[in-house]
């Protein structure tokens, strides 16, 4: 995994993970890597696996049983669905918009473009 500098490490850590259980990797009830194995896996340093599983367990996402590890709640994917909404509408969204103003490009030229990307999906 590589990494930016535009976010914290962990929280990057911590989107990886979610990436997974979005892409089915890891499902509902599955129990996730330890810290230990995640720290080795990212090359990262186990205390910042442990402040993204903190993270994860916060937003209901994870949950520990402890001397067991860390599962997957039934409702992750809503709750990271819902997150990543939030996120888009607050910064990316923002972010695309300014750069289109500062191309000079219109809605249609847009529109137009994102219907064909779709399409190739």
């Amino acid at each position: 995994m590589e990494f930016n500098n535009k976010q914290a490490i962990f929280l990057q850590v911590a989107d990886h993970v979610c990436d997974h259980i979005l892409a089915g990797r890891i499902g509902v009830g599955d129990r996730i890597l330890s810290v230990r194995e995640l720290a080795i896996t990212l090359s990262v340093n186990p205390n910042t696996v442990v402040r993204a599983y903190e993270h994860l367990q916060q937003q209901g996402i994870i949950s520990n049983r402890r001397g067991v590890g860390f599962f997957v709640d039934e409702t992750a994917a809503d709750k990271i669905r819902k997150i990543r909404r939030q996120r888009f509408f607050a910064q990316d969204l923002p972010e695309f918009v300014k750069r289109i103003k500062q191309m000079g490009l219109n809605f249609d030229v847009v529109m137009k473009r994102f219907t064909f990307l779709l399409k190739q999906e």
